[in-house]
């Protein structure tokens, strides 16, 4: 196993941990941050997420520079982005920091995207990820942190920067999955 498909599986590994300092009540504390009051376990889970999205970049650009690029890390890659948001999601619907609606929207168009790599993978195709879906992957993950931060810096400029972030990436994810739907389409109908 290469370092760049050892990042992403440390990616993996990271989910749990983000998820137990994001939903278990924890006796840490609280601190305030420009007017605004954030549990000391939000801030963790802030951190660890951050720390995780970072090593999307970073196994990105090893498999690049080193040309280290595998079919696994064409298949896992996306696949741990995949889990990471969905579990932050999940965990911020369950906090009641977003929406379910949108959670529902962007976990949907993961399971149909999961679903046309798998049909793909059955005929012998490994479908890379494409700019828009990394695109949709980055403003997601930025959607996430700023949820995670309760909009820090931007609640003292009483900019809802978080709010419109989730909103971007929902639009992303939904036309990201157009595209993707329709670039892969043939791999639909052959296996029909």
């Amino acid at each position: 196993m290469n370092l760049p498909n050892k990042i992403t599986i440390a990616r993996i590994c990271l989910i749990p941990i983000f998820m137990l300092f994001l939903l278990v009540d924890l006796p840490l504390g609280e601190v305030e941050l420009l007017n605004e009051t954030i549990s000391v376990s939000l801030l963790i889970a802030a951190f660890i997420f951050i720390i995780a999205a970072g090593t999307d970049w970073l196994d990105g650009y090893y498999a690049r520079k080193f040309n280290l690029i595998t079919s696994f890390g064409k298949f896992i890659d996306p696949l741990a982005d995949k889990l990471l948001v969905t579990a932050a999601l999940i965990g911020l619907v369950e906090v009641q920091l977003i929406p379910a609606w949108i959670a529902i929207v962007i976990i949907s168009r993961e399971f149909i995207v999961t679903g046309i790599r798998l049909v793909a993978a059955a005929e012998g195709d490994v479908i890379a990820a494409s700019n828009l879906g990394k695109w949709k992957t980055l403003t997601q993950m930025i959607a996430i942190i700023a949820t995670l931060l309760h909009n820090i810096p931007f609640t003292a400029l009483s900019f809802p920067f978080a709010d419109l972030m989730l909103y971007i990436a929902a639009i992303l994810t939904i036309w990201s999955g157009v595209d993707y739907f329709m670039k892969n389409k043939h791999i639909i109908l052959k296996s029909v």
